[in-house]
């Protein structure tokens, strides 16, 4: 196909990339650690682990897991944590061990992790204590069978990490009662792993590295498989593609989570390869204390979301950080709007770059220059990485030309190989070709600059975090008293978005409480309403189905009524 967009490719950037490169991430890993063994590979709450270290903690890891639990290639491991040191000692230590990681995220409902687990088919999860009391409740009819539990503190130096645990156990009450017979302290594994020796394995291109759950484009909980060729080839994209500015000894900020698979890739995996140093933010919802790790440690690469960047710009503190190092801030996740783009230029004296993917592309399938005339805010998501063919095509299949809008589809090495035994789904979201139906609605004009207009389905962005509606639907219709349920997407200056729930009630006395208290027995945080609307009927199509879009216009016209904006009495009953 015509890649006429290669002719803005900024000096420097190859058309396409080699896969054969790197030979999986378990070479990537040991590769890493192995060249940069005495740089300091990550810092967390003050303390940091250098790539030898990261090697030794990690094989030791993978050790356990081959011979003392006896998992063998090819098993399904979950990992429950947010952005510690643990994660990667984890992640690479399954890695190396020939296992497939399955990133959980540690806000899950019972209900959820159990899905996911049983899903997965894993055998095996590593969890924060914080979050073993979930665990717990989802455990029973799963295969999992071997629980290995951390706290915050453990990897932590001996007397401040014992001050860490004891606070969040003790005083904050962080971790929740829980009893999970035969689980292991992930400290007493490495301490056990260490002497064993981690069996030789070769791992090529076609071997599964991650089950990464999304919701894909149908609102169902489904894993992509994502290989390490996939996985590999991304990093080698994004590699070619950044190498616009100073890669050389990189200080990057991992606020987005590692188990979500933007940071997972762009961050963790990325950075790995170039010997980086890590800023690992375990809690980036609190920003004055991510503000003052900023102030210790200031950042050369920065990777996040609108609604992070535009919270940070608003903490005291912020303009007392040295950006003269930063060289690029990359957004993705959720559309950048400009008024937060202009404050962060203005503010860092760094341009925010836009980029766009998804997990089916591990992730990302575009990005726009770091330098050169193109390297400001233009609305568009950018140009197709190297190796990365785009196409928008209408609903048939069919290519559409320059400037019409349809759906964006994708082809390239680092696109999945499906959805983990759904041969069904997958076959709803591949083309003949190799080409992907990503869902989104968009445009590439003449430069080939790409624009998302729309999302094809009606999923909700919330924070850059996907959520969908026949999920939130499908949970709110258990609720006793509800007859019928729809969610939609609110616009919100704070999350971009939030989930707006319409409702008709079976039950006269149904209260917005109880669908509140419903709701957060079942779903996590982001995924529950934000504003409830009671009616006494929805609007359908002549054949029952209920009308997402009238709801989203009628919040649209009563959001423009209001002289400040925001959902008006004139939409309904809004609890």
């Amino acid at each position: 196909m015509d890649r006429f967009w290669l002719a803005r490719y900024p000096p420097g950037v190859p058309h396409d990339i080699n896969p054969g490169e790197i030979a999986s991430l378990k070479a990537l890993i040991e590769g890493a650690c192995e060249r940069y063994a005495d740089r300091i590979a990550y810092r967390s709450m003050g303390k940091s682990i250098s790539y030898r270290e990261l090697e030794r903690a990690s094989r030791a890891f993978g050790a356990w897991l081959t011979q003392r639990a006896g998992l063998k290639r090819g098993d399904r491991i979950a990992i429950m944590l947010p952005n510690l040191l643990q994660y990667p000692v984890a992640m690479f230590g399954a890695l190396r061990a020939g296992l497939v990681v399955v990133n959980t995220n540690p806000l899950y409902t019972p209900a959820e992790l159990e899905h996911q687990l049983k899903d997965s088919g894993a055998v095996a999860i590593v969890v924060l204590e914080n979050f073993a009391a979930t665990l717990e409740q989802a455990l029973p009819d799963t295969g999992v069978r071997f629980v290995i539990v951390t706290g915050v503190g453990d990897l932590l130096a001996p007397l401040k990490g014992a001050l860490v645990n004891l606070v969040l156990r003790h005083v904050h009450k962080k971790v929740p009662r829980w009893l999970i017979p035969g689980a292991r302290s992930l400290r007493a594994v490495l301490k056990e792993g260490a002497p064993l020796a981690l069996p030789a394995l070769e791992l090529g291109h076609s071997d599964l590295a991650f089950l990464q759950y999304t919701g894909g484009t149908t609102g169902v909980a489904k894993g992509a498989m994502l290989s390490h060729g996939n996985m590999v080839a991304n990093v080698l994209q994004s590699r070619a593609w950044f190498q616009q500015v100073a890669l050389d000894r990189v200080t990057f900020i991992c606020a987005l989570p590692l188990y979500h698979i933007f940071s997972l890739t762009a961050n963790c995996l990325l950075f790995a390869s170039l010997g980086g140093l890590g800023v690992l933010i375990a809690n980036p919802r609190d920003f004055k204390g991510f503000v003052r790790e900023l102030r210790h440690v200031p950042p050369m690469f920065f990777m996040g979301v609108n609604t992070l960047f535009n919270a940070l710009m608003h903490t005291p503190g912020f303009t007392e950080i040295d950006f003269s190092r930063l060289v690029a801030t990359v957004a993705g996740g959720m559309a950048l709007q400009g008024v937060v783009a202009e404050r962060w230029k203005q503010l860092t004296g760094c341009t925010v770059t836009q980029g766009w993917g998804l997990t089916e592309a591990s992730p990302v399938g575009c990005c726009n220059p770091l330098v050169g005339a193109d390297a400001q805010f233009n609305g568009s998501i950018g140009l197709p990485l190297p190796s990365t063919d785009l196409s928008i095509r209408d609903d048939t299949g069919n290519e559409l030309a320059t400037g019409v809008v349809g759906e964006i589809c994708l082809r390239g090495p680092q696109i999945m190989s499906g959805y983990w035994q759904r041969p069904d789904e997958t076959a709803k979201v591949m083309l003949p070709g190799g080409w992907l139906r990503t869902g989104d609605i968009g445009r590439i004009d003449e430069r080939g600059f790409v624009f998302i207009e729309d999302r094809k389905k009606d999923m909700i962005i919330v924070s850059g975090f996907k959520v969908y509606p026949n999920e939130i639907e499908d949970v709110l219709a258990r609720c006793p008293g509800v007859l019928e349920v729809a969610a939609v997407a609110q616009p919100d200056e704070h999350s971009g978005e939030v989930v707006a729930l319409f409702v008709v009630r079976k039950d006269p006395a149904l209260s917005e409480q109880a669908l509140r208290d419903y709701a957060r027995q079942n779903l996590t945080a982001y995924k529950r309403p934000h504003a409830i609307y009671f009616r006494d009927e929805l609007p359908k199509t002549n054949v029952g189905k209920i009308l997402r879009r009238s709801l989203r216009e009628q919040l649209a016209s009563a959001a423009g009524a209001r002289p400040g904006g925001g959902a008006a009495d004139s939409v309904g009953s809004a609890a």
